[in-house]
């Protein structure tokens, strides 16, 4: 399958936001809602689902597209495609403080599986879709959840993860437990599964959730310090009811306010 070979950009530290730079006629698909800016000639366009080639007809994009719902992503993606004759530029924005990790598929074996909300932008050619952890039951009760997406090909892929990140590169046989929703992102000869944290005093006072991954190796792993479901939680936990005082928390307030719509 052909991808589109992309050149980027990365600006900023905490804000992170990718400036790919397209040739004439190359094309990048993004998520929904991760755009940010573009020069004059490129054409932005919605498509039903990610856009790759590879057949199996209308029932086939229809499945395709319709497993990313069981994700929480839209059945559409965007493209934007340079239509003009000379170099343009198109722009995707972190939604939330973090790092855009830039995944050269070519050089991982052709597949990376990430957390369900992590994808941000692609080359196009890059197919899109879900990777179902093997204990059904296990990975929906798994905290976070653990239906993870996938991401083939041999073009640039970029993801986002909140906070600091760090890669680890296990040795075969090499094992390594996280929290779920602290996992960003695996090659796809990493092992995975869902273990119950044993102790129930540990499960119900220590604050953590009450599983966690482990990962075998051989391969590479791109773990988050601050998972989007755990800053969240603590701007919620901090925001001030609404019968409390007028003057006490207000930018907590302001930032419940804002979650709640109002």
């Amino acid at each position: 399958m052909y991808n589109h070979e992309i050149d980027y950009k990365i600006y900023g530290d905490d804000m992170q936001f990718v400036e790919v730079e397209l040739d004439p006629q190359e094309t990048v698909i993004a998520e929904a809602g991760s755009f940010m800016m573009m020069d004059n000639d490129i054409h932005m366009e919605t498509i039903f689902g990610d856009g790759s080639s590879g057949g199996g007809g209308l029932m086939g994009k229809l499945f395709s597209a319709g497993k990313r719902v069981l994700t929480g992503e839209s059945l559409f993606m965007t493209t934007f495609t340079n239509t003009g004759s000379g170099k343009r530029h198109v722009s995707f924005a972190s939604p939330y403080p973090g790092k855009i990790i830039p995944l050269n598929l070519s050089e991982l074996e052709g597949k990376i599986v990430c957390q369900k909300d992590a994808f941000l932008a692609a080359a196009k050619g890059v197919q899109v879709g879900i990777d179902f952890q093997r204990k059904l039951g296990t990975g929906f009760f798994g905290g976070e959840g653990f239906i993870m997406q996938k991401l083939e090909g041999d073009g640039m892929a970029f993801v986002h993860a909140g906070g600091t990140i760090t890669k680890k590169d296990l040795l075969p046989g090499q094992s390594l437990r996280v929290d779920t929703g602290c996992l960003v992102a695996m090659t796809k000869a990493v092992q995975y599964d869902i273990e119950f944290v044993k102790g129930v005093k540990t499960a119900l006072f220590g604050g953590e959730g009450l599983f966690f991954a482990t990962l075998r190796g051989p391969g590479s792993v791109w773990i988050q310090s601050l998972p989007f479901s755990r800053l969240a939680s603590r701007v919620f936990a901090a925001a001030p009811s609404r019968g409390g005082s007028k003057d006490e928390g207000s930018i907590a307030r302001g930032l419940f306010d804002m979650f709640n719509g109002d």
